[in-house]
């Protein structure tokens, strides 16, 4: 019984930034590692990054390393996505998941809960 809300998404020039936020509420939020993944039209969903419960070790896909920044705050039961250096191959629908208990996985059937998505479109 988790619920994950999204907000933060929205249009953007190209190099310009965007942060993401995830609210969840339910259980403890601190017992579950957080994910973002990202759906294209056309394209299959796609994991971008993701923190661990616990320790919060963060893990990137290739394609978002060293423009994108995953972090939590527990007493918030908040995750965010800072995004930076956009590009127009960012532009998707971007969404929360949560592991209970996750080392931060990119597989999606790792992840218990899903948000609904917030979309993010970046111009060129």
């Amino acid at each position: 019984q988790v619920q994950l809300v999204e907000s933060g998404g929205g249009l953007v020039q190209a190099g310009g930034s965007l942060r993401l936020s995830c609210a969840a509420s339910g259980r403890t939020f601190s017992n579950y590692a957080m994910g973002w993944f990202r759906q294209a039209p056309g394209k299959e969903r796609e994991f971008v990054a993701a923190i661990s419960w616990s320790v919060g070790n963060t893990y990137y896909a290739d394609s978002v390393k060293g423009r994108f920044t995953i972090s939590r705050d527990n007493a918030k039961s908040t995750v965010y996505l800072q995004m930076n250096s956009l590009k127009p191959e960012d532009t998707a629908v971007y969404v929360c998941a949560a592991d209970y208990r996750g080392l931060g996985s990119e597989a999606p059937y790792e992840y218990d809960y899903w948000g609904q998505g917030t979309q993010v479109t970046v111009s060129s």
